[in-house]
């Protein structure tokens, strides 16, 4: 199947497959939720520290809320919080194996259904890829780099020096990675067999340069539209709990700043869960399409 065809297949199923767009509606709703928190707290630490210059420690919004909430809501908050964070951490990858194993039963005529089943049962090998590959998130590099800055003292910027280029090493080894995933939730191979063979198809078939090509240019540009939204997200968040406090008592206008930033947010990961299932989808399709072709190194099967 030519490149061109495997996309208009991955966007048919896309617009085709509601059970496909709810776990990416999960998937991005949750991601956007971690990342506009972490852009907000490296935002207020980014200004703290090179325009005050006095960095924020931990514990310093949590305070600022004990001193000017009731405690009984700081404390729900705190609950809250962490209990998102446990979600956030964890369900994306549960979404994306469901993802995965969804699309591929869709692209092979079989009846979409067992997304729960396919999220928990490739959960933990999907979870350990992500983990070995961790500093190829952005965000999590730069969670680093303000650590090492708070922390590191004079030898912090060595310490985001050395963060940038595992950054960029872990960007490289993932592109060669890029089927791991689909590996683990199609054929049920374990890790360092899921690693091998996408490493194997990458390098067997550069001459899909052009496609993988367009596919990053893809991922480039949800990117880019994500770090958008992270950084409009908790902006209008910010600037609405400040209009809001002028004019309303301080629980009342955060309360009500919250919900707005929530229903932002499920409205962005609306049109986020098209492009993350799509994309999902490209590379599932891509995946199956490959690995039912000859290996290169095979002369004669036995």
């Amino acid at each position: 199947m030519k490149p061109r065809d495997i996309i208009a297949k991955s966007w048919a199923l896309t617009r085709k497959e509601s059970q496909l767009r709810r776990w990416g509606f999960i998937h991005a709703f949750l991601r956007t939720l971690l990342n506009s928190k972490l852009f907000f707290y490296q935002g207020w630490l980014a200004y703290s520290y090179f325009v005050l210059g006095d960095p924020i420690g931990f514990g310093k919004i949590e305070s600022v809320l004990w001193n000017n909430l009731p405690h009984w809501i700081v404390i729900c908050l705190l609950v809250l919080f962490i209990l998102l964070l446990i979600s956030e951490f964890l369900f994306p990858h549960m979404a994306k194996g469901a993802v995965i194993g969804l699309a591929a039963k869709s692209y092979n005529k079989e009846e979409v259904k067992g997304g729960l089943v396919l999220a928990i049962y490739n959960f933990f090998p999907i979870f350990a890829l992500h983990e070995i590959l961790i500093l190829s998130s952005f965000t999590t590099t730069v969670t680093l780099c303000s650590l090492s800055l708070r922390y590191g003292g004079g030898a912090g910027p060595i310490f985001c020096v050395l963060l940038a280029m595992v950054w960029f090493a872990s960007n490289i080894m993932e592109f060669f990675w890029i089927f791991s995933e689909e590996a683990i939730v199609v054929k049920k191979l374990g890790i360092r067999a899921a690693i091998r063979q996408s490493f194997k198809l990458v390098i067997s078939h550069l001459g899909h340069v052009v496609f993988l090509s367009l596919l990053l240019l893809v991922i480039v540009l949800r990117i880019i539209a994500n770090l958008l939204m992270i950084i409009l997200i908790p902006g209008i968040i910010f600037g609405l709990g400040f209009l809001l406090a002028t004019l309303l008592p301080p629980v009342l206008s955060y309360s009500l700043s919250a919900v707005i930033g929530i229903i932002i947010i499920m409205l962005a990961s609306y049109f986020f869960a098209y492009l993350e299932v799509f994309r999902q989808t490209v590379w599932t399709i891509t995946y199956m399409e490959l690995s039912r072709l000859k290996e290169l190194d095979v002369i004669e099967a036995e």
